[in-house]
């Protein structure tokens, strides 16, 4: 059946062709990084500086991170080369979760606790209300751990958020990103994801991505209708910000 603009095809259960040859999908492939400080988050870097890629052992296909951590920040960040899945877990209309173990500046009240699960206003407007664990105040380091748990990435976000409040981060390790866990991985390896952990980061994908799909289709359908290529337009739109959101947090 010939293509038209704006087509979507399953590769995992449709052979698709171009001009009548079968087009060849790269398989997809999944690794976890635990990322060291004073790593990069990226696949490269004019100044040289040593990025997660060279974390990877040689001989794998070309793979991207999904989201960022700051240079100063630690933990756990997947490298893929599955798009679905990268935008499933960075979209912000999405809200797929990241575990956060948080090492802040000073002692933490309630109060200030209570400001950061409700959302901080920063130069940039309000943060998404964020769930924050129990926290423990270290007095002979001067410092508060807690668990923070978020549904958007924006750039430095927990940085920004605590300096707001007054407690600079000492530490920020993400511990988890949708199902994956960082586990016991030591910091600066990496390992592919198991099959079960790839089966539940496409279950995480798809219980996202189908009622985000079935949404778009309703309210195209309720308005005048668009264009096929309008829509593939729109899409290509929200994926490639989605790109830039979970940037330095």
């Amino acid at each position: 059946m010939a293509a038209q603009l704006g087509d979507r095809a399953d590769p995992e259960r449709q052979a698709i062709a171009v001009d009548g040859r079968p087009l060849v999908r790269a398989r997809a492939c999944y690794w976890l990084v635990h990322k060291p400080v004073g790593v990069l988050t990226t696949t490269r870097d004019p100044r040289g500086r040593r990025t997660v890629l060279a974390l990877l052992p040689p001989g794998l296909p070309r793979l991207f991170p999904v989201g960022r951590l700051d240079y100063d920040s630690e933990g756990l960040v997947l490298l893929t080369n599955d798009g679905e899945v990268a935008h499933a877990l960075l979209h912000p209309s999405l809200e797929s979760e990241r575990e956060y173990h948080v090492t802040a500046r000073g002692r933490l009240s309630s109060a200030a606790l209570a400001r950061l699960a409700r959302g901080v206003e920063l130069e940039d407007g309000w943060t998404a209300p964020a769930r924050v664990g129990p926290a423990r105040f270290d007095a002979r380091a001067g410092v508060t751990r807690f668990v923070l748990i978020l549904g958007e990435g924006r750039n430095r976000q927990i940085r920004r958020s605590l300096a707001a409040l007054g407690h600079p981060v000492a530490r920020l390790v993400r511990t988890r990103m949708g199902p994956l866990r960082l586990g016991r991985l030591p910091a600066g390896r990496a390992r592919p994801l198991a099959a079960a952990e790839v089966a539940a980061l496409r279950r995480h994908a798809r219980a996202r991505l189908e009622p985000a799909d079935r949404s778009e289709r309703q309210a195209a359908g309720s308005a005048v209708p668009q264009p096929r290529a309008a829509a593939r337009e729109s899409r290509l739109r929200a994926r490639s910000r989605s790109r830039h959101s979970d940037r330095n947090t």
